[in-house]
């Protein structure tokens, strides 16, 4: 990765001894699907080419929300 000029870091007012990286190139959460309701979990799993038979639904989020597994 390419170093960032003192000069630019005087600008974006980062200091000289932290990690400034996670700023310029934050690295992407990829968390797992959810839903609201059974009928909109069954509804995606569906469109997506999946059986009934290939899924279950899993509650998640202090049983409030489902998430196709």
């Amino acid at each position: 990765m390419k170093k960032i000029h003192t000069r630019a870091k005087r600008r974006f007012r980062l200091g000289t001894h932290l990690n400034w990286q996670s700023l310029f190139h934050p690295e992407e959460r990829h968390r797992p699907k959810t839903f609201k309701t059974e009928e909109h979990a069954r509804a995606w799993a569906s469109a997506q080419g999946l059986k009934p038979e290939q899924y279950h639904l899993k509650k998640v989020k202090r049983n409030k929300r489902f998430q196709v597994v």
